[in-house]
């Protein structure tokens, strides 16, 4: 959003907003659609306004009081002063898939090289403690997408964050950090040392303001734009709880798809993972042709062997009748499955991940199955 004198009007007035307490960025959005435009909002009458669902005596309240457009005043002349871009979610370079997330931001700030049109983009999140296990995964990963030249997205937080984001550096990707706080600091203070390569290789997006500091509440809120602002999200490691399950969630509700590295049972960090694995709200990975495959990425002139089943494997009763039914009735919903199999909805989720492992069947968008 360029600073002229109408713009700056406007970004003042989305900062106003943005502002006040007690609005979000659901209903913010409803007053705008209502209004036409920001500068609409502080400018009409406040029985119209009262209309708005959702929107009360108390938040008309709030909405009008001095002290929001002085700190929307403060928070431009910083963003003016230190050349800040600011994308608006109704302008066309506003991230695409996060336009689709009703709780997206209805303002990002940018500092960078970032380019995310006609992109592919992948966030990538884990563990603050990886382990070698991780480290090794993120390393092969971004090799074996590195031709089909991804944008890398994620926290540049420690651990698994940081380890993508300096592996997508050397493999010349774009990759993007997603902010808790403002653009006048880095946290962790730490990766101060990467900053510039990130800048040059892409840049940092956070919809927080120079007054806001790394606090727990804001890396929660900064989850949902990891999740978003991807056609899809890996966990790579996980304790059994952590915010990288909060972003997977997050991920799941907008419908995308998640993946999940798996790992032994007895390790801590890949407790989270597996469990994601387990209830079905990820994808299994074990190397990035599972997510390629499914995200139906084009992979151009690079060479891939084809899947081959593995002859004679063994399939006791269940998961014979599974595959016989697949392998009839083509691609199937889990429920689907279960309801005419005959099943219960954990027997068979259970049984296809066990086929899964096998080879005779695979994970499909939209939650689908089919028999390979």
């Amino acid at each position: 959003m360029k600073t002229t004198q109408h713009t700056a009007d406007e970004l003042v007035a989305i900062l106003r907003l943005q502002h006040v307490p007690n609005i979000g960025d659901v209903l913010a959005k409803k007053l705008i659609s209502h209004c036409g435009s920001p500068t609409a909002i502080f400018e009409d009458r406040k029985q119209n306004l009262l209309k708005i669902d959702g929107i009360g005596t108390h938040t008309i309240k709030h909405l009008f009081e001095l002290e929001h457009l002085e700190a929307a005043e403060a928070e431009f002349n910083y963003i003016t002063k230190n050349n800040i871009e600011c994308t608006y979610f109704l302008d066309n370079h506003y991230p695409k898939y996060l336009k689709h997330c009703i709780d997206g931001p209805i303002l990002l700030f940018k500092k960078g090289n970032i380019d995310l049109a006609q992109r592919k983009i992948i966030s990538v999140v884990g563990t603050r403690k990886i382990t070698s296990y991780g480290t090794a995964f993120c390393e092969q990963f971004i090799e074996d997408v590195a031709p089909l030249d991804p944008v890398i997205i994620s926290g540049f937080a420690y651990g698994v964050d940081i380890c993508i984001q300096r592996e997508a550096i050397k493999h010349g990707l774009q990759t993007v950090g997603c902010l808790a706080h403002g653009l006048n600091q880095i946290y962790p203070k730490v990766h101060a040392k990467y900053q510039a390569e990130v800048l040059k290789n892409g840049g940092f997006y956070t919809e927080f303001w120079s007054t806001s500091n790394p606090e727990r509440e804001n890396f929660l809120k900064r989850n949902r734009v990891i999740a978003g602002i991807s056609e899809a999200t890996v966990v790579v490691e996980s304790a059994e709880k952590g915010g990288s399950l909060v972003t997977a969630d997050i991920a799941n509700s907008y419908n995308r798809d998640v993946f999940a590295v798996p790992g032994r049972t007895t390790d801590k960090y890949s407790l989270g993972c597996n469990n994601l694995i387990k209830q079905q709200k990820a994808h299994v990975m074990t190397a990035a042709a599972d997510l390629i495959y499914l995200l139906d990425w084009d992979i151009g002139k690079k060479e891939t062997k084809p899947i081959q089943k593995q002859l004679f494997i063994e399939l006791d009763e269940i998961e014979q009748g599974i595959y016989t039914y697949l392998q009839n009735n083509g691609k199937q919903l889990l429920d689907s499955i279960a309801l005419d199999c005959k099943l219960p909805i954990f027997r068979t989720s259970s049984t296809l991940l066990t086929m899964e492992m096998k080879g005779v069947i695979r994970p499909l968008p939209g939650k689908l199955f089919e028999a390979i």
